[in-house]
């Protein structure tokens, strides 16, 4: 008789290794999120304060750079192309680390997160063509909903104070990462108009050498950062954008830990870089692309002009619909049960607060529209309205499910027996019950010892109020 096949679970918890990497990783997105927001409201205050907001303009607008190198940028230009290739090499490390080690690695594990993230794309894209084909608008910005901005999304749940049991996290973080590696290949193919072939063919030589002194254990920041910045300004200089180079160059890095290491040379230089790209490149970024005017008139133009109405409409309702109904198909027909501690309306709000497009969506507005500096605001005012409408959708739907969350988490996180190894992942192992038997029977002594101690005191109240009671009135 043929032994059946267990049934697989969505959203299931997840091994102790895996759960400790992602906590890590959004911990750090987390304080990023917070930056990033603050740089947001304070590039909006700038740009829309009267007496100085012409100054915003101006500074963003300054020149800097070695021409004779074809790098005479704008500060906007250089926050844009230089800072967020940082921010890409960071994504491409977590990619390699989750295509070889993480949920990536195992196909049916990933089939609902990527099957979820290409729908939480696609929808959000389809949404955009169908306004602009009933509004006769243009098509150009097709791909600026597509993006989720995890930093982002990850500050909405510590403004709201709502925390994630740790499967819903590792969901959210590997949607992310599977939405940049696609936004990645958008900007590379739909997104580079003339190549310089002398210039491209100049970065994949330096990359072919980046990754052979990778292979062969050279070692030093003095001779990876300037063979950086050097694959980085060819590059650019190919008319690719110049932040594909930060993407294969985190791809190249070794995510596999050999005997005897600790952590791999990716996770190291990932734990390195990481702060400088969430607390430095990414909050600049937001900085000088952030500060688009909102009066009354501009976002009244966000809902009546099909561009604009696209993105809005495609953050709030293409993400949600794309991820919550590609999630649900995906685990209808591969027979996945959800985890019993979670509900449908789990995935509902995830998917809404994935509607969070922040950083690569003003990105894509940037690139989309260049010859139009009016709309490319308008798109970008477009962004930062529908992630907010994502977000507080987001956070009402987070919100009814706190209660339950909580519990999960602290769950997921109780360690009676002080060994550092949350409880949970040990009720298979018979030295932690008879640990825990130890510490109930060491408890239960204490407390017999507590009992006979207040024995006497009882003993003595009780016959004072007998005696008290017989005395004569």
């Amino acid at each position: 008789m043929a032994t059946p096949t267990p049934t697989r679970k969505f959203l299931g918890r997840l091994s102790l290794p895996e759960s400790r990497f992602v906590a890590n990783a959004l911990r750090t997105e987390t304080v990023g999120g917070v930056l990033l927001l603050v740089a947001a409201i304070a590039a909006l205050m700038w740009a829309n304060i009267p007496g100085i907001s012409d100054s915003y303009n101006s500074v963003r607008s300054f020149h800097i750079g070695p021409a004779s190198l074809g790098l005479d940028l704008s500060l906007q230009h250089w926050a844009a192309d230089g800072l967020l290739a940082i921010f890409f090499f960071v994504a491409g490390i977590e990619l390699k680390r989750e295509l070889v080690a993480g949920d990536l690695s195992d196909a049916k594990a990933a089939a609902l997160p990527v099957i979820a993230a290409l729908c939480g794309m696609a929808v959000p894209a389809l949404v955009y063509v169908l306004v602009n084909t009933l509004g006769s608008g243009s098509m150009d910005g097709w791909a600026v909903p597509t993006a989720t901005d995890i930093a982002f999304a990850l500050a909405v749940l510590a403004v709201i104070g709502t925390s994630l049991p740790s499967a819903l996290r590792a969901f959210l973080l590997t949607l992310a990462v599977v939405d940049d590696l696609f936004a990645i290949l958008i900007i590379a193919v739909f997104f580079t108009n003339e190549i310089n072939f002398l210039a491209l063919g100049g970065a994949v030589v330096g990359l072919v050498l980046f990754w052979f002194l990778l292979r062969t254990g050279v070692r030093g920041w003095y001779v990876y950062v300037p063979l950086a910045l050097a694959i980085w300004a060819l590059m650019y200089n190919s008319g690719v954008h110049a932040t594909i180079a930060g993407v294969a160059m985190g791809l190249m890095l070794r995510c596999t830990r050999k005997d005897g290491e600790e952590h791999s040379p990716g996770e190291h230089i990932e734990h390195l870089v990481r702060p400088l790209s969430a607390g430095l490149a990414v909050p600049l970024f937001a900085l000088f692309s952030a500060g688009v005017s909102l009066s009354d008139d501009s976002i009244a133009q966000v809902f009546t002009r099909p561009e604009t109405l696209g993105v809005v409409l495609g953050l709030v309702v293409g993400k949600t619909v794309g991820i919550f109904g590609g999630t649900w198909l995906a685990a209808r027909f591969t027979k996945a049960e959800l985890n019993e501690d979670l509900a449908w309306p789990d995935v509902l709000a995830v998917a809404s607060l994935a509607g969070i497009g922040f950083t690569v969506s003003l990105l894509i507005g940037e690139l989309a529209f260049p010859g139009d500096a009016v709309l490319m605001d308008e798109v970008k005012a477009a962004v930062l309205i529908g992630s907010l409408i994502a977000a507080i959708v987001a956070s009402v739907l987070l919100k009814m499910r706190d209660r339950k969350y909580r519990a999960l988490t602290e769950a997921e996180e109780l360690d009676e027996d002080l060994d550092g190894i949350p409880d949970i992942y040990e009720q298979d192992k018979p030295d932690y019950h008879l640990r825990m038997a130890k510490i109930y029977e060491e408890k239960a002594a204490e407390h017999r010892r507590r009992a006979a101690a207040a024995a006497p005191i009882d003993s003595e109240a009780a016959g004072g109020s007998s005696a008290g009671g017989n005395r004569p009135a």
